[in-house]
């Protein structure tokens, strides 16, 4: 019925994998078999329910059986695309039970709850639990519908969820990645406040956002360097330009480990890209460098000139460089230079140009580009030291007793 894989090595993991099957469960013997069979099994680490959907009476007998027989060995849950086709009513009340019962979870360190329409209507639930989850260190978020608003209380659940981690004696989150939710500007101030204090948070995705310039320029300014250990940044497909841009390229110095940079589809400008590309020429030698992805930035000679003497001289393990989409000819010298570089360290060469832009616009994308800074803003650009004092002063609302309150009936329960 499942797909179970045992890993032999220095210990033994089993994973429980039902993955893609799109089972309705729709009440409690719907699920009760898959349970039953999960019982049999000693140890499960990982349990992956993805790509079927669920009911609330299934969710209750799911989650008893979470804190059931493998309450200890549990260290990774998948439960992306879980609820499909189900009403935006049934979702609250089904993580009403499965939310509490990960909390329940001692050893439990990676959760993705991506591809669910979670949006405002869930986010009550989300936000209490997440403030609490001690034991996560690698939070999956991508994809829900949240919005500014929604998205802003997920950064201040982190940051009291770094607090909580520190009572505790837990380690920050390492990743958070929360693609594809719309958090736009008007999350940026919380979503700061959270993730800067996760010190040694490691991998960091927020793509496809509709970030703005005022809300890149603060979040890699006042949040992200602080974040030392970073070695994934990936902010695909939001609105960087200029001014973003050399914010960016004035923070970069902080993340001496980073490994990947994706600013693909991020719009960087002649200028931005010019400034990031003479940080990284400033800066040290950057040997874990592996991954840099610059397509349809408006990246011009100059900063391809500059890009062909960084590979040579401070990026010695550069593997795989996106150019695709920028203003410079396809046959460039620089281009040319690259690929020699790359076919000496036995890469190959970059991936085939095919979509560069036209150099005839130039002066007019020039003034197009200060015009589009000048009306970039934040709504409200709090400061960030005030909003932690803010968020340490509130008590979690009255929603998080009901969490408590849940997460304690599960803890004395069991499957009959």
């Amino acid at each position: 019925m499942a797909f179970v894989k045992v890993e032999l090595g220095v210990t033994s993991e089993t994973t429980y994998s039902i993955a893609g099957k799109q089972i309705k469960f729709n009440n409690g013997e719907d699920i009760k078999p898959y349970v039953e069979e999960l019982n049999k099994f000693n140890k499960v680490t990982k349990i992956d329910f993805s790509g079927n959907t669920i009911g609330i009476e299934a969710s209750k007998v799911l989650s008893e059986a979470l804190i059931g027989k493998h309450k200890d060995s549990i260290v990774e849950i998948n439960f992306s695309d879980l609820y499909t086709g189900r009403l935006n009513t049934e979702i609250p009340d089904s993580l009403e039970y499965l939310l509490p019962a990960l909390l329940k979870l001692p050893n439990l360190k990676y959760i993705d709850l991506s591809d669910n329409a979670f949006g405002l209507q869930t986010i009550d639930p989300i936000e209490a639990y997440l403030a609490k989850a001690v034991s996560i260190e690698h939070l999956i978020l991508s994809n829900n519908g949240m919005g500014p608003f929604a998205g802003a209380r997920i950064g201040g659940s982190l940051y009291k969820l770094s607090k909580a981690k520190l009572a505790a004696g837990k380690p920050s989150l390492k990743t958070f990645i929360c693609g594809r939710n719309r958090l736009e500007n008007g999350s940026i101030n919380y979503l700061s406040v959270g993730l800067r204090n996760h010190k040694d948070l490691e991998v960091v995705r927020l793509y496809q956002n509709g970030i703005r310039p005022a809300g890149i320029s603060k979040l890699v300014e006042k949040a992200l360097p602080l974040n030392k250990k970073l070695q994934v940044l990936d902010l695909q497909d939001n609105t960087i330009t200029t001014s973003g841009g050399v914010k960016l390229a004035n923070s970069i110095s902080s993340w001496e480990d980073l490994v990947e940079l994706n600013l693909n589809d991020d719009l960087l400008k002649k200028s931005g890209s010019f400034a990031l590309v003479e940080a990284l020429r400033k800066g040290p030698i950057r040997p874990k460098l592996t991954t840099l992805k610059l397509q349809y930035n408006e990246l011009e000679a100059d900063s391809l000139k500059l890009l062909a003497e960084i590979i040579e001289t401070k990026l010695p393990n550069l593997k795989i460089l996106e150019l695709n989409g920028n203003r410079f000819e396809e046959d460039s010298e620089y281009i040319e230079k690259i690929n020699s570089i790359f076919e000496e360290r036995g890469f190959g060469e970059l991936d085939e140009l095919d979509e560069l832009e036209d150099l005839d616009s130039e002066d007019e994308d020039e003034d197009d580009e200060d015009d589009e800074d000048e009306e970039d803003s934040l709504e409200e650009d709090l400061d960030l030291d005030e909003l932690e004092k803010e968020l340490s002063g509130k008590s979690l609302e009255e929603k998080d007793t009901d969490v408590d309150e849940i997460a304690n009936e599960l803890s004395k329960a069991h499957l009959k």
